[in-house]
């Protein structure tokens, strides 16, 4: 097979591997559409004739959710178009298969799909070893991000950039669209002296960057230790104003409880609240992220209380948790084409709940717990003001400056205007 037979080949695939390894055919609940708005930077790749690629040894940061625009599994892409040349693979927090619960170990193994080496970066290694990379000339990244700052896959890319250009490799990111959209920057800052694997960077909580532009951000604000020599494949068709469902690409479940296309939406409406101790976000049930509730709560008064309090574009409903008894609160639904403060709603909620369960949530949260928390939210402000029962309103209004200040440092690194 010559050069370009090969390359057609990558591009078109064979539509019977679409993500295989999903046991029962359940848990991947997608339908892939015929003709997609947005062509990813793997379609781009593939059209460049892997242009960023030829002749190196590359390494591919992956998951299940790197898939091209038909669905094929980009690792397979990557095989078909350089053959021996993809020497390894890396895959991040959940496994590559996106299976492994929130914080569970995952090992090295052989990929089932391409019979490669799988190294694992929620392992033994969070950073890729001096060994891992000994084949590998150029490391690509290839991972769907959901653009919530907390979310492990940014860290990981973060990591796996200073290694790389600790060892002198190359680094390639092949960009997604961030599905909140890309003018959505909300929520608190990142206090230095709190950056952890959960808060890799200084962005705000919701930083409306795509993971290409974060890339190009973190290597010129010197985010990145030692900043390797950086390509970012960008989309095609992709507008800041598009959330998930007006791309037309079908959406892979990121980890076990970011199922849907509108998932990310409610994650970072709940995800810190989810921190503490004593409370339920959904989290084992059908609609993980989707509610607030607390020990003790009246539901109907927390959903009028937040009702009042003149949220756009969201619905809050009485909500009595089958999951843990005698917790209730409200269910929330999110429309993902509003201009909702999903950060300010947020802690809306973390004051709600924490002050009607007669702050059961922070009593009976250990140091670690704490701790944690404190990581996630970027400092000990929203924890301080939870125990001295401060409205909701002081902590964004203290986000207005540090938000206006990243606004303007991010846009010399926007690759879609």
């Amino acid at each position: 097979m010559n050069r370009r037979s090969a390359l057609q080949s990558a591009a078109a695939g064979a539509a019977a591997l679409l993500l295989p390894g999903c046991a029962g055919g359940e848990a991947l609940r997608h339908h892939y559409p015929t003709r997609p708005r947005v062509r990813l930077g793997i379609d781009q790749l593939v059209r460049s004739e892997f242009n960023a690629l030829a002749g190196k040894r590359v390494g591919f940061i992956t998951n299940q959710t790197s898939v091209d625009q038909s669905g094929t599994m980009s690792r397979l892409v990557l095989q078909r178009g350089l053959g021996t040349k993809l020497t390894a693979l890396f895959g991040p927090e959940h496994g590559l298969d996106t299976r492994a619960k929130a914080g569970d170990h995952v090992a090295n193994a052989q990929d089932p799909v391409t019979g490669l080496p799988a190294y694992s970066l929620y392992g033994d290694h969070r950073k890729p070893t001096s060994a891992m990379l000994e084949n590998v000339d150029v490391m690509v990244f290839d991972i769907q991000d959901i653009g919530v700052r907390s979310y492990t896959y940014i860290s990981t890319m973060i990591l796996a950039m200073d290694a790389c250009g600790e060892a002198g490799k190359a680094f390639v990111v092949l960009d997604r669209p961030n599905p909140l959209g890309g003018l959505r920057m909300q929520g608190p800052p990142l206090t230095s002296g709190y950056e952890s694997f959960v808060s890799q960077v200084p962005v705000p909580y919701l930083h409306g960057l795509t993971i290409g532009e974060l890339a190009k951000m973190a290597v010129a604000e010197g985010w990145v230790a030692k900043a390797p020599e950086l390509t970012v494949v960008p989309m095609v068709g992709w507008e800041r104003r598009m959330n998930w469902a007006d791309t037309g690409l079908s959406w892979v479940a990121t980890s076990p409880n970011i199922p849907d296309w509108d998932s990310p939406f409610y994650c970072a409406t709940t995800g810190i609240l989810g921190e503490l101790k004593q409370v339920d976000i959904g989290i084992g049930t059908a609609k993980p992220f989707r509610y607030a509730a607390g020990p003790s709560i009246d539901g109907a008064a927390m959903a009028e209380s937040l009702t009042q309090q003149g949220f756009r574009d969201i619905e809050f409903k009485p909500y009595h948790s089958q999951n843990k008894p005698g917790f209730a609160g409200v269910e929330l639904v999110i429309d993902p084409r509003g201009q909702t403060d999903l950060m300010a709603v947020a802690m809306a909620l973390c004051v709600e709940v924490v002050a009607r369960s007669a702050k059961a949530p922070l009593t009976g949260s250990t140091a670690a717990t704490r701790s944690l928390f404190n990581k996630v939210y970027g400092s000990e402000t929203l924890w301080a003001a939870l125990e001295a029962g401060s409205p909701w309103q002081n902590l964004v209004a203290e986000w207005h400056e540090p938000l206006k200040q990243f606004k303007a440092d991010r846009a010399p690194h926007l690759l879609y205007r």
